[in-house]
């Protein structure tokens, strides 16, 4: 064992530091249990004086959890929230440079964004100007009478690195908000407007499997007007 891990969080790091992949909280527990028993120990002898059923190990993946939450690992792990349970992993210090440069770049995408877009929009003529309205509209629609985060996306990404989109409505596409979060600054073909109308009506097709359980109202005779407004404006 390495004796200059000194506190805590040092054994805690270590111990996610030996896993070679993404670790959910109670996986990197069971980490810090194997390589520290002394840990362990002490955290079975206080959950032992508590009222509460638990254990030592549920002990130590709760304190992992609410530092996790609190910061208390700074920029040396990694989270991905958008699994549950969620994962984590220990960030190398080039890693972490790295990480954190491309954090500053998220930051500042959304400024660089309005940018383009009020440059782009200087140049668009009234007609160009009112599809992107529709665009934004028939989105937040699908929103209002179905449910479902729809966003107006680029499909050539106005921060792709390598080759920009333009902010033009020839350029838009819709997708659910988790697509589009997949898709980031990545370049995908638009959609035709066919894909486009099989894409919508099967994301409304699934949220009406699910809509009572969800305590979601889907009024699906607005489907035909939305989709009939959105052909009007989509452009080849």
């Amino acid at each position: 064992m390495n004796t200059k891990l000194t506190s805590i969080n040092d054994k805690y790091l270590h111990a996610l530091s030996t896993a070679a992949d993404w670790l959910t909280v109670s996986e990197w527990a069971l980490k810090v249990a194997e390589l520290f028993p002394d840990l362990l120990a002490n955290a079975d002898a206080q959950a032992a004086k508590q009222k509460n059923d638990t254990t030592g190990l549920r002990e130590i993946a709760a304190r992992l959890s609410s530092r996790i939450s609190s910061g208390g690992f700074g920029s040396q792990i990694e989270v991905d929230a958008s699994e549950r349970p969620k994962k984590v992993r220990f960030l190398t210090p080039t890693e972490q440079q790295q990480h954190e440069a491309e954090e500053v770049e998220e930051d500042l995408a959304p400024l660089r964004r309005i940018d383009i877009i009020k440059r782009d929009s200087e140049q668009l003529s009234v007609a160009e100007q009112y599809r992107i309205d529709e665009f934004e509209a028939i989105s937040r629609q699908l929103k209002t009478y179905f449910g479902l985060d729809f966003e107006v996306d680029h499909a050539t990404a106005l921060l792709n690195p390598k080759t920009p989109g333009k902010h033009h409505p020839d350029n838009l596409q819709l997708l659910l908000k988790a697509h589009n979060a997949k898709k980031h600054a990545n370049n995908w073909p638009r959609f035709s407007f066919a894909e486009q109308k099989q894409y919508i009506e099967a994301a409304i097709t699934l949220q009406n499997l699910v809509a009572s359980r969800m305590n979601v109202e889907v009024e699906t005779r607005v489907m035909a007007s939305l989709l009939s407004r959105l052909e009007a404006v989509y452009g080849s």
